[in-house]
């Protein structure tokens, strides 16, 4: 199936080689000298002309003597470090390139500070390159630094052999989209939120999205920059056969509020990128893992795309052409992951819901009231403190619950912010509750003390323990006011039968205005919009 091609963005990795020891840096030093301070030079590489410029900075290491601790002469009278800058020679715009800062490494190194310099265990020697690039193939390149050293007239067989340890730090890849047809990217109900709010942890440090709508000159721009950041737990939930940590984000670039429509950069970016700093893996440089970099990213645009109701390839007016994206389809094998937001929605009621019929611990409830009122890092000795239970108690409840709380490092928190809205209703509803048990009692005190029978004084508080507003003055019809109800029609049967019980008029009932809030399918959850109707035409043939 043909499918748009995404297009390779920002890219950083360490490219870390030992097979041929620091002669890669001796043979930097050696052609900057032969070039007083640089080298330049031309070549081709797949059809396309570049241009690489090699030169020197100053280094941050401790010169090490004329000898490395592990035996090597080193005869440089100076330190030095050196970079490698590529750029592509047939683009206009500049930003077709990447910068290599290629710096040595050996056992035993240190900085001019006298700090230890980190070396794999295993490499006695070598050179690391720390490559930045952008719109780039990521595999191509390790090719393009062969070529370019090659052409400033060092050995490219230094640069076949990537060690383990060499690892990549950002990646990206993107599609253009017109800035009519992205909306649904970036909504309050689009991919990006969704996957912001039920996928991610509701503490402090682990949940990012971000959502905003002006642009740096505080100027509306709908969409400027909204991401959602998923670390690899978070990411299965969503992607079950991905484990990369993930952005996605929808994004404009500086000032396009002010450039005219028909400047490709007028419309945004939907990108999803790797974020390494969520996780305490890494991703090899390798090929394998190259290439499983870039199915885990297309993976991801392409199913936040179908999710937003964008077609998956080009034409229509769609998506725009910029200097680095081409909306070209591709015969390529990738798959589309299905964005079930349903699924995983009611996977996380249904955990709410268990755990509410079956009951919870008054220690668990406790808890659960903690993490939903305090809005910091919370460890169990913090609900402990809070609620006046011992720590071990808070312990033992919180295991019993595991589906609603992450415990990490001695913090816990909601496992979503979807979970953490549901335990905040249903925390509200018990308070609300005990609150109007507590009032019902008191009402039918009052009642007592006023005279009033017991008939009378049972209406009253059933009226209070279920919330319900009556407003009965005389020359105006009866008003009933109800909260949220799962079953209209039985509560009014209930008040009917309690109201004529009292011995007050059986048409005054029949004739009232009901007003009464509807509910979600989950029942967990009321929205703001209530009915108001004819008692009749809610119930009238029930009481008949």
């Amino acid at each position: 199936m043909q499918l748009i091609e995404t297009a390779p963005h920002e890219f950083a990795a360490h490219f870390l080689f030992a097979e041929h020891g620091l002669d890669p840096f001796f043979a930097c030093d050696r052609r900057i000298k032969d070039g007083d301070g640089s080298q330049h030079a031309e070549f081709e590489f797949e059809g396309e002309p570049w241009n690489v410029t090699l030169s020197y900075r100053d280094s941050g290491l401790e010169h090490p003597g004329d000898q490395l601790p592990t035996g090597t002469d080193f005869r440089l009278a100076e330190m030095r470090e050196f970079e490698l800058n590529v750029k592509s020679g047939d683009d206009i715009a500049g930003e077709r390139s990447f910068h290599t800062h290629i710096a040595p490494r050996w056992q035993g190194m240190r900085s001019k500070g006298g700090s230890t310099i980190s070396v794999p265990d295993d490499l006695e020697e070598g050179v690391n390159l720390h490559v930045q690039g952008s719109n780039i193939e990521f595999d191509r390149y390790q090719s393009l630094i062969k070529r370019a050293a090659r052409a400033v007239g060092i050995n490219s067989r230094y640069f076949d052999e990537l060690h383990d340890f060499s690892t990549v730090l950002d990646a990206e890849r993107y599609v253009r989209v017109d800035k009519n047809e992205s909306g649904p990217v970036h909504a309050r109900d689009g991919p990006i939120a969704q996957l912001g709010h039920l996928l991610e942890n509701d503490r402090t440090g682990r949940r990012k999205l971000v959502q905003y709508d002006i642009d740096e000159s505080a100027r509306d721009r709908p969409g400027y920059y909204h991401t959602a950041t998923l670390g690899p737990h978070r990411v299965r939930e969503a992607f079950p056969s991905h484990e990369l940590p993930k952005e996605v984000k929808h994004y404009y670039t500086k000032h396009a509020v002010d450039l005219d429509s028909n400047r490709s950069i007028a419309h945004p970016k939907v990108g999803v990128s790797y974020q390494r700093s969520f996780w305490k893996d890494q991703l090899d440089a390798s090929p394998n893992d190259i290439e499983r970099l870039n199915r885990e990213l297309e993976e991801t645009l392409l199913s936040v795309l179908a999710e937003a109701g964008l077609p998956l390839r080009s034409g229509a007016g769609t998506y725009v052409e910029d200097a680095y994206f081409a909306p070209e389809n591709s015969d390529r094998d990738r798959d589309i992951v299905e964005l079930d937001f349903t699924q995983i929605k009611h996977r996380q009621e249904s955990v709410v819901i268990k755990h509410l019929a079956d009951g919870i611990a008054p220690t668990a409830w406790e808890s659960l009231e903690v993490l939903v009122t305090d809005g910091g890092e919370v460890s169990p000795q913090d609900i402990a403190d809070e609620t006046g239970r011992h720590p071990g108690s808070v312990r033992r409840a919180l295991n019993r619950i595991p589906d609603l709380v992450e415990r990490e490092y001695g913090k816990v928190s909601l496992r979503s912010k979807y979970i953490a809205d549901l335990v905040h209703d249903a925390v509200t509803e018990a308070r609300e509750a005990t609150r109007r048990a507590a009032e019902a009692g008191a009402k039918a005190i009052e009642a007592a003390e006023r005279g009033l029978d017991q008939s009378t004084s049972t209406f009253i508080a059933w009226a209070a323990k279920h919330d319900i507003d009556i407003r009965d003055r005389e020359g105006d019809e009866l008003r009933l006011k109800f909260g949220v109800v799962d079953d209209i029609r039985r509560k009014l049967r209930e008040g009917y039968e309690l109201w004529t019980a009292a011995d007050m008029p059986e048409d005054r009932y029949r004739m009232a205005k009901v007003q009464y809030k509807k509910e979600i399918d989950s029942g967990l959850r009321s929205i703001d919009k209530t009915e108001t109707k004819s008692f009749a035409s809610v119930a009238w043939h029930h009481l008949s």
